[in-house]
């Protein structure tokens, strides 16, 4: 299943997290230092709060979850061809996991992700 990623900066990543927990009825899937993400069933979303990056309740970036690296290879593929400047990250460590990723930015320069999770890694293993 793909699924549409917001990720977002955050102040408090703890009351942040609790107002996103009832907003959308689930609990974090994924709680680490300064971070919490939430697998949404529905609408299927995969959203990301970081705290300590930019201005809280801004956009940090979005993305575009997809199950297998293959499925990033032919994302990255079918923007190069379409004209998009891509930028690929293989085995990348991002937000706690180990992942394959493109890169591409809107024309006001905000960036997008297609990306897979290849294995969940542990505290320490932030970045992006």
């Amino acid at each position: 299943m793909a699924r549409v990623q917001l990720a977002l900066n955050v102040r408090d990543v703890e009351s942040a997290s609790r107002f996103y927990e009832k907003l959308f009825g689930v609990p974090p899937a994924k709680r680490m230092p300064a971070y919490v993400n939430f697998a949404i069933g529905d609408p299927p979303l995969k959203l990301v709060l970081i705290e300590g990056e930019g201005q809280g309740g801004t956009l940090n970036h979005l993305g575009i979850e997809v199950e297998s690296a293959e499925e990033v290879r032919s994302a990255s593929e079918r923007l190069a061809g379409s004209g998009l400047e891509v930028t690929t990250e293989e085995s990348v460590a991002c937000c706690y996991a180990l992942q394959d990723k493109v890169w591409v930015r809107d024309p006001d320069l905000a960036p997008w992700e297609v990306y897979t999770v290849l294995e969940d890694l542990p505290a320490g293993a932030l970045c992006c």
